[in-house]
């Protein structure tokens, strides 16, 4: 009898979470695995995880969801589409403008993510309640927390983690936020994901840092997503040419990926919809902004975090990279910008501007000003 009722609950729990924006639904343990631990000590004790010092400082809690809270029983994995309508990778030939990854055009996940996975956790008390399962315990995280996503993700049946280590889905392809509720109920398992990748290296080619020392492992220290993103201070130069115009985060790995056609629009939320003023962003009016332009510039992104003195320095590397001496001027101004490395980046960027042959084309500098 109480297996029957904790079925019919997890069939209704399905059910809810997609009318709350969720395409994607799994049950897993909240048990240890071994072998999962054992590959995260390893990433660790490589050193992959670069100046992430959390992953290691709060790694007993990431060894599993158990390690976390003993309670838990069971973790309700979701995901949310953010399918993009357009090649994530159209604008590699535009060094005018910078790339923006797919998933900061829109609003800020977080927010919406962790809203819905309230709403759901609530739902899920007061039913378990209301058909004598309860009390039921429940905690809800996305992304903030030390919870092993990606892996508790493919057990729960929502995919797998591809060789470029991020889930990849056979009806979303790679374009899913992650969201997971922790509870003591002891909901059915769902059945494993099932590595799909075969013999296909298109992400692992596609890395323009080689990010990838294998299949299936990230060494997050050159991935430009780490770098841009999660990086303090100057770029290791090594790296800097292979930036190209992306300005915060990378899409290539993902991009590319070929079960990304069976990913379908329609199962992404309004919120998450690009705005129109972060698809193309011209360098010459990202260059000229100051703390406050900033702050107004990204209110509601996940791009406000980083702050503006580490997106200017990586607008200057992609300045620098664009072989166009017009951006001289603006690049020149912010030589002696009070953040070191804004003007150390900028001292790059004007060295390899002189060096590059003159070409024609646009001013970058003339264009409309973003609103």
């Amino acid at each position: 009898m109480v297996n029957d009722a904790l079925n019919a609950l997890t069939r209704d729990l399905e059910v809810q979470a997609r009318e709350l924006g969720f395409c994607a639904f799994g049950v897993a343990s909240a048990e240890e695995d071994p072998e999962r631990a054992a590959r995260l000590d390893s990433w660790l004790a490589a050193g992959m995880h670069g100046s992430m010092e959390w992953m290691a400082d709060r790694a007993h809690h990431r060894r599993s969801p158990q390690g976390l809270w003993p309670e838990a029983r069971r973790v309700i994995a979701l995901g949310m589409s953010y399918a993009p309508s357009a090649d994530p990778l159209a604008l590699a030939d535009a060094p005018e403008v910078g790339r923006i990854s797919v998933y900061a055009q829109g609003a800020d996940y977080h927010d919406w993510v962790k809203k819905a996975l309230k709403n759901l956790a609530r739902w899920l008390v007061s039913e378990a309640d209301r058909r004598g399962l309860g009390p039921a315990g429940v905690k809800v995280f996305t992304d903030t927390a030390p919870v092993m996503e990606k892996p508790l993700a493919a057990a729960a049946g929502l995919g797998w983690q591809g060789k470029h280590t991020n889930m990849v889905s056979r009806d979303h392809g790679s374009w899913l936020f992650l969201g997971e509720i922790y509870t003591t109920l002891e909901l059915p398992l769902s059945t494993e994901g099932r590595d799909r990748c075969g013999s296909c290296r298109a992400c692992q080619d596609a890395c323009p840092t080689q990010a990838f020392p294998a299949p299936y492992r990230l060494d997050a220290r050159r991935c430009v997503s780490y770098l841009t993103i999660e990086h303090k201070g100057p770029i290791p130069e090594e790296f800097r040419e292979g930036l190209g115009n992306r300005i915060y985060g990378c899409d290539d790995c993902l991009a590319v990926c070929p079960w990304n056609k069976f990913a379908e629009t329609a199962h992404r939320l309004k919120a998450f919809l690009p705005r129109a003023e972060l698809t193309a962003p011209r360098l010459a009016e990202l260059l000229a902004l100051d703390d406050a332009g900033f702050r107004k510039l990204f209110s509601g992104s996940p791009i406000k975090r980083i702050g503006r003195d580490r997106f200017v320095r990586n607008c200057l590397y992609a300045a620098g990279n664009s072989g166009n001496a017009a951006f001289m001027t603006q690049v020149s101004a912010l030589r002696d910008d009070p953040d070191p490395a804004v003007a150390e980046a900028a001292q790059w960027a004007a060295r390899r501007l002189q060096a590059s042959p003159p070409r024609g084309g646009e001013d970058p500098v003339a264009s409309t000003a973003i609103p």
